[in-house]
């Protein structure tokens, strides 16, 4: 089969290879993948920044969701049949979606949203279950509360907009001037610019935040938090709370302690609860999604579709910064 891959960590193209098809166990299915998305951990794993969190074996197809047909299931398989039209992300040992085909297990899969096709599908997994997963499994968002939201523009933001309007929250997010609009059309209540303006200085008494950026912007929002509010970061580091939550060791326990003490004085200092979220493959959840989006309750953001040999340049465009919701791959 056709994949995408890359031969060591850095920042180097992608190559289009010709590899073998995956071989499937038991519990596992064989999908012909019809379209994959662009998410920043594609550029992250790339370039050796997971690491520390898990090691992958060289020649490595990227990608970390995708949507495409059951064409081949194993023999203790029992939700999904041949014929099936999927969406996935698949485990994180077992990425690979910049490709023809994947093998991937059933517990990781869900049947598509019936509304949508393959592209729109494909544009959902990943930004659903973090979203999915920071504001309803960590943030536990009520209806009524206030969070902001970072880069609510981007992939993951135009999906945690809607999802946190959808469970009654007051929604503030940082965007441009040119994706101000699409952020007040998706529900945000409040559109701060963040090239003119300061979210720390407009806002306070936040319940939540939801960071996608890391950096000062993960700094500063514990400005907004009140006491006993919560920060989710996907971009920020992973503290000695997460070590021990995955099983880590001890020396990567204090490696990730050391790393994050900032963060975790800046916790102290204002009575707040920071988690660092590396997202779970769950079909379960892509279950519930998919319900939101048939149901009409929540809607894909798409930038553009490249084609399958346009891979490279469609990680290119995403790193760029200025796609508007995702960018996806058409395979098939």
């Amino acid at each position: 089969m056709k994949a995408m891959v890359i031969d060591k960590y850095g920042n180097a193209p992608m190559r289009l290879a010709e590899v073998p098809t995956p071989n499937i166990g038991e519990y596992e299915i064989l999908a012909e993948i019809h379209a994959a998305s662009i998410n920043p951990i594609d550029f992250k794993i790339r370039d050796g920044k997971v690491k520390l969190l898990i090691k992958y074996e060289m020649p490595l197809i990227l990608g970390n969701d995708f949507s495409g047909v059951v064409v081949r299931v194993g023999a203790k398989v029992s939700r999904f049949k041949v014929g099936d039209e999927i969406y996935a992300r698949p485990r994180k040992s077992k990425i690979g979606t910049f490709a023809e085909f994947i093998a991937i297990h059933e517990d990781d899969i869900a049947l598509k949203p019936k509304n949508l096709s393959f592209e729109e599908a494909a544009s959902i997994p990943l930004v659903g279950l973090t979203s999915y997963q920071a504001l309803h499994d960590i943030m536990q968002l009520q209806s009524g509360q206030k969070v902001l939201i970072h880069a609510g523009s981007g992939g993951v933001g135009t999906f945690a907009i809607q999802l946190a309007k959808l469970m009654g929250a007051t929604v503030a997010t940082t965007a441009s001037e040119a994706g101000a609009n699409l952020v007040t059309t998706l529900g945000s209540d409040e559109v701060i610019n963040y090239k003119t303006e300061k979210f720390e200085e407009l806002l306070e008494n936040y319940d939540a935040v939801f960071d996608t950026l890391g950096g000062t912007s993960l700094e500063k929002s514990f400005e907004i938090i009140k006491r006993g509010g919560k920060i989710v970061s996907v971009s920020g580091l992973p503290n000695a709370r997460f070590a021990k939550e995955h099983g880590s060791g001890f020396f990567k326990r204090l490696l990730f302690s050391a790393a994050s003490y900032k963060l975790t004085a800046l916790e102290k200092k204002h009575d707040a609860h920071y988690s660092f979220l590396f997202m779970k493959p769950s079909g379960e959840q892509l279950r519930i999604i998919a319900d939101y989006i048939e149901s009409g309750k929540i809607k894909p953001v798409i930038d553009r579709i490249f084609s399958f040999e346009e891979a490279q340049q469609a990680m290119e465009y995403a790193e760029s910064g200025r796609a508007k919701g995702k960018i996806i791959v058409k395979i098939k």
